[in-house]
């Protein structure tokens, strides 16, 4: 009969293995994404270490980072060794490392392609359960300006208030919009009701000079343009 696994505290590992010691010494880089967020857990439980129980937490989402960061708090509370409080603990990070993503990618950006319009949204909303409707708006050099969410739960022209999109393109300067929602559902065909938002947006704004240059529908992993299909 084989000998039952003995438990081992992480403050009975030798200096190296431990993850704070570890991101101290060796630097960021060098830890696991498990020992990373072992280091948010602060503890595991009488049975199993934090790294242990992050990597049974990990191993649940295939070791995929995006797919954790859709776990509610009830979902990881489901894992033996995490309560609220440090399940809340890690919603905090991933959403924090999710902004981050969304404001590196606003400080460099220049609307150059539809990729460069999916790099800045889709941090924001490719990964959401729900559909929200934003409006990107950008000066005469293609730079961004400002970004909006206009609507949340659905798409259609009753839910986007023309005039306050306008409205803040004139406040702002803005020459030209990029508008942007999400497919939950993960299909990138365009509805009749995305058809009709977009004419009717691209219609007044071309009163007040301003140009309406793509609309993308945004999933996680893709995108359709528009633009690029010759449909605005």
């Amino acid at each position: 009969m084989a000998d039952k696994p003995v438990f081992i505290s992480i403050k009975n590992w030798s200096q190296d293995d431990r993850p704070r010691e570890k991101l101290r010494d060796k630097g960021k880089a060098n830890l696991s994404d498990a020992e990373l967020i072992a280091i948010l857990l602060g503890t595991g439980s009488r049975s199993e270490s934090a790294v242990s129980l992050s990597q049974r937490i990990l191993s649940s989402v295939d070791n995929n980072l995006n797919q954790l960061g859709k776990l509610s708090i009830k979902q990881l509370m489901t894992f033996r060794g995490i309560g609220e409080a440090k399940a809340i603990t890690i919603v905090a990070a991933m959403e924090l490392g999710r902004r981050r993503r969304g404001e590196e990618a606003l400080e460099k950006m220049k609307i150059s392609s539809s990729t460069s319009v999916f790099e800045l949204m889709q941090p924001i909303i490719g990964e959401l359960p729900h559909e929200e409707f934003w409006i990107v708006y950008l000066n005469n050099s293609n730079k961004v300006l400002h970004k909006n969410q206009v609507s949340k739960g659905g798409i259609t022209g009753t839910l986007v208030d023309v005039r306050l999109v306008l409205k803040s393109a004139l406040e702002l300067g803005a020459v030209g919009l990029i508008l942007a929602h999400n497919h939950p559902s993960g299909t990138l065909k365009p509805s009749t009701a995305d058809k009709d938002l977009t004419k009717k947006l691209k219609l007044a704004a071309e009163s007040l000079d301003i140009k309406v240059l793509d609309h993308l529908i945004i999933t996680e992993k893709a995108y359709f343009s528009f633009a690029d299909e010759n449909i605005m």
